[in-house]
C-alpha cells in the first residue's frame, strides 16, 4: 500500500545510510498481518485504523478532519493506517538497537 510521506522519509533515510541495518517501510509493512478500520457511529468522520502485527502486537490508528464537511473514506484510511506504521517506527528501532546491542555483547 502507497503511504506516500513515509516512503518520502525512508527513501531519504536510505539515501545517507552508511549499514544495511535500518528500519526500512518494507520490513514494517511486511510485520504487518491485518488492518481493519472502523468509524464510529458517534462521530463517522472519524476513521481509525486497528492493526495487528504478525508477532500479535496491536497498533491504534486514528484519522479526521478538521471540518467534518471535508471527510473522505478512503483518505481516512490511509492516513490511519499511516498512524499506526509510524508508531511502529520507533519500536522498530528500539528492537533492531537491542538486536545490534546483543552482538556487540557477544562479540559478534
Amino acid at each position: 500500500m502507497s503511504t506516500g510521506s513515509l516512503e518520502a522519509g525512508d527513501a531519504a533515510a536510505a539515501a545517507v545510510a552508511k549499514t544495511d541495518k535500518r528500519v526500512t517501510l518494507a520490513g514494517m509493512e511486511a510485520k504487518v498481518e491485518t488492518a481493519q478500520f472502523f468509524n464510529p457511529t458517534c462521530a463517522p468522520q472519524l476513521t481509525i485504523c486497528v492493526m495487528t502485527l504478525t508477532n500479535g502486537f496491536t497498533l491504534v490508528g486514528k484519522s479526521a478532519p478538521a471540518d467534518p464537511a471535508n471527510f473522505n473514506q478512503a483518505l481516512g484510511e490511509k492516513f490511519a493506517r499511516e498512524d499506526c506504521i509510524r508508531q511502529m517506527w520507533p519500536l522498530e528501532g528500539y528492537l533492531l538497537r537491542e538486536q545490534l546491542s546483543q552482538r556487540v555483547d557477544v562479540g559478534v
